[in-house]
């Protein structure tokens, strides 16, 4: 008898709190809208099996010495899976568009002004005293509107880890939403003449630029910006591998099979951040919140600052393009596309739109490095 109750107090049901029982909900939605929905299912479901793992009581696999907690420390406290992840984005971007139309680059950086609202948002509600972050917080929540998952995982890493999995949660969500968010902002900021507006065709990219740029882009930026030359580093070499053409080995590796491996463990490492005590408070509504407004705020930059270069700089430019600005590659350059044929049925605008769409990771990748440089002391 002694020993049926000895079994039954170490159970992980006798151990399990009321919150390790939500957030095994919580992981188990996750899995539902990766699984049932397609809802960036490579992410989501190491992040929600993660996060059941993370919460299964007495099992201590996010504890210290537990196996998710090793692979937290080792890809994500010391930044290197978010990193190698950027690497293989670089790999597979072909910066053709960007470079056929170099004025696309305004609406890329005009996406992350996102990012710097919300951030005065967050300081603003701290104010009044609704939420109580830091400023280190409310750089990490503000990246959120760049809607690109490694740049926030990096930059929570850095500058607020105890909010990592709300943050990682908030932005693969919001990137995996793109097409429900995006359309009703972009339709209510643009008239139907101004989404059937046809742009010209692209003109053909020489080789020698393509391999030129990242190289230019790199050393002009990180002379600048230092603290942007990880995330941009990794992610102009991976591309001047793909681009230079002598190593199709290495860059066939890093865009499938290194990129792949990587996924899986930076999303368990992020799903051990999901446990009931550091997920379960005001503090998550507020980062969601918050980072729904980013997002928008991004994309509608974006699409007014496509309008004003058109007022002001010749037209030629569907508004379409520049919720295209974020960086959720390529979903969102494919909402833009798509909402460009619903107006013309011979509007296609899927090349012009990732032009703004790879300026955006560019963008993000830059605006990070200024969070980590101010707001982390460099």
């Amino acid at each position: 008898m002694n020993k049926m109750l000895d079994l039954w107090y170490n159970s992980g049901l006798y151990q399990m709190s009321s919150g390790q029982a939500v957030m095994i909900l919580v992981g188990l939605l996750l899995l539902y809208l990766a699984i049932q929905r397609k809802f960036e299912p490579l992410l989501l479901i190491p992040i929600g099996f993660g996060g059941i793992l993370a919460n299964i009581p007495g099992a201590g696999l996010a504890d210290s010495g537990g196996v998710l907690y090793q692979f937290y420390q080792v890809g994500i406290a010391t930044g290197v899976f978010p990193l190698v992840i950027f690497m293989g984005v670089g790999a597979m971007t072909d910066f053709g568009p960007l470079l056929a139309n170099p004025k696309t680059l305004f609406l890329g950086a005009a996406a992350q002004f996102g990012i710097f609202a919300t951030l005065l948002g967050a300081l603003g509600l701290t104010t009044l005293g609704v939420m109580d972050f830091s400023l280190s917080d409310a750089a990490a929540i503000g990246i959120i509107g760049g809607a690109d998952g490694p740049t926030s995982i990096y930059v929570a890493s850095k500058l607020a880890p105890d909010l990592l999995g709300a943050i990682a949660v908030a932005s693969y969500s919001y990137m995996a939403l793109v097409p429900l968010i995006q359309p009703p902002i972009v339709r209510f900021l643009t008239t139907p003449q101004e989404r059937q507006i046809k742009m010209v065709q692209l003109r053909a990219v020489h080789k020698i630029e393509k391999i030129v740029f990242p190289l230019l882009l790199l050393i002009l930026v990180a002379l600048m910006l230092p603290d942007a030359a990880p995330l941009l580093g990794m992610f102009c070499f991976g591309n001047l591998m793909r681009e230079c053409g002598v190593v199709d080995r290495l860059t066939e590796t890093t865009q499938n099979a290194l990129i792949n491996t990587v996924t899986i463990f930076l999303g368990l490492a992020v799903g051990s951040k999901l446990s009931a005590d550091k997920f379960l408070d005001l503090t998550t509504l507020g980062i969601l919140c918050l980072g729904m407004v980013a997002f928008a705020i991004g994309t509608a930059s974006g699409v007014v600052m496509a309008k004003l270069m058109n007022r002001f700089g010749g037209g030629g430019i569907n508004p379409l393009i520049g919720s295209a600005g974020v960086s959720a590659v390529p979903m969102a350059a494919r909402v833009s596309n798509k909402l460009g044929l619903e107006a013309n049925p011979q509007n296609f605008l899927l090349m012009h739109a990732m032009g703004p769409n790879v300026a955006g990771v560019i963008g993000s990748a830059v605006a990070a490095g200024m969070m980590i440089n101010f707001v982390g002391g460099g």
